[in-house]
């Protein structure tokens, strides 16, 4: 039985989700979302611009038929490709690319459509995050999650802190630094706490690094040395009273947080400067940038591949290589929506070197930029969402329920081990 788009789009309450149903929910080859002679496109709000969506088809000579999709677009996705009826020939593929490597063989090998011939245009790691571990490469660089350190100017003033960008970062340059600056920051000030979480310094921490949850065999790393530190690290600022204990990032609790002054700093990715310029806009002018503690981290960004059910994989390709030329992450991703670019020549253009009044002034591009060009590439597994949760859940009981951190830890690993034998991993 084929879906109709009506079923598909109304949403996925009919439980058609996760890899395990990929290739699996045979109906045969359905319907079309566009015409023979046009290229499907989903993609999310914000994703790219569309401006540049309306102008792709005079340009590359494609008829394009984009789809903004709302809602929960991964599960979307995988009922389509479940289902094997109305798949876009060009999709979005968030940060969790990864997850699709076990079924890559739903994508085109964008190398063999020419993508090789461009590669050289964009971040080696970024792009290494769209190979699966066949080599085949299935994800196309979009945009990228940089981190850097945004803090209150006027409540570091206020501490005695330094105040200047390259000041503060020389006092963060690790993240000891960072935790003895909080300490500062928060005896002279109690109300004012220098995180809003302790967990977000384990990700930051995992996001740095070189190494996560798993090596390209998919065998479990994550009760190395590595991750123990982050552990670490995150239980330190809790026991160090540094963070402000909020349950969820981006939470109206947060927005408070950050809106208020009740935090005075936090290690966050590129976009999350729009979150903040949008929801504490009585802060503006208040913020600073610099080099996050440790350096370079990434968080979020996402990718374009095609779908193996597109009839016109080499239209489809131009499509996608003009959406996402140097230039156009330029014009339009990062200058139109603020969408950090993978191109590695976007990241010096003297047009990315714009002043931003809600950080005073200051051109934060030069911070996220240095951020960019050194994040280390590492290998994102299909697992890393199960196991991921596994240590912040435990991280999260020895704050708010006072579980012994290396009980947690502990626990953390059997979990782990549970969730990867329901797997068949081990």
């Amino acid at each position: 039985m084929a879906l109709t788009r009506r079923q598909l789009l109304a949403g996925t309450a009919s439980g058609l989700l996760g890899s395990a149903l990929l290739g699996t929910a045979g109906c045969g080859r359905g319907a079309y979302l566009a015409p023979e002679d046009t290229i499907s496109m989903w993609y999310w709000n914000r994703s790219i611009s569309d401006t540049l969506l309306a102008k792709t088809p005079k340009d590359t000579g494609v008829k394009l038929a984009a789809q903004k999709i709302g809602g929960d677009f991964r599960a979307k996705l995988l009922t389509s490709l479940a289902g094997k009826a109305y798949v876009p020939d060009v999709t979005g593929l968030n940060e969790d690319i990864a997850t699709y490597f076990p079924d890559e063989d739903q994508f085109f090998d964008l190398n063999e459509l020419g993508a090789e011939e461009v590669k050289s245009q964009y971040l080696e790691w970024k792009w290494l995050r769209g190979q699966a571990p066949s080599g085949r490469f299935i994800g196309f660089p979009m945009d990228t999650g940089p981190t850097a350190l945004y803090y209150r100017e006027d409540l570091f003033e206020a501490a005695g802190l330094p105040t200047e960008p390259d000041e503060v970062a020389q006092r963060v340059a690790t993240w000891d630094g960072f935790f003895e600056l909080g300490t500062q920051l928060v005896e002279a000030n109690p109300d004012v706490k220098l995180l809003p979480r302790g967990n977000d310094v384990f990700d930051r921490v995992v996001g740095q690094s070189g190494e996560r949850y798993m090596d390209e065999q998919n065998r479990f790393i994550g009760d190395g040395e590595h991750l123990r530190r982050a552990w670490d690290l995150a239980i330190e600022s809790n026991e160090r009273k540094l963070t402000a204990r909020i349950d969820a990032n981006f939470s109206p609790e947060w927005n408070a947080a950050v809106s208020t002054g009740a935090v005075a700093s936090l290690v966050g990715a590129v976009w999350v400067a729009q979150i903040m310029a949008d929801g504490a806009k009585d802060t503006s002018g208040k913020w600073r940038l610099c080099r996050a503690p440790d350096g370079p981290g990434n968080w979020g960004g996402s990718f374009l591949g095609i779908t193996k059910y597109c009839r016109d994989p080499e239209a489809a390709w131009e499509v996608v290589k003009y959406v996402q030329s140097p230039e156009n992450q330029l014009v339009y991703g990062l200058n139109e929506y603020k969408l950090y670019p993978a191109a590695a020549s976007a990241l010096d253009d003297p047009r990315a070197q714009v002043e931003d009044p809600f950080f005073g002034g200051q051109v934060t591009n030069a911070v996220f930029a240095e951020s960019a060009k050194e994040v280390k590439p590492v290998y994102l597994s299909p697992y890393d969402n199960v196991i991921g949760p596994c240590f912040t859940d435990q991280l999260t009981l020895t704050w708010s329920a006072g579980k012994d951190p290396d009980r947690a830890w502990q626990d953390a690993l059997r979990e782990v081990d549970r969730q990867l034998s329901h797997l068949g991993l081990i």
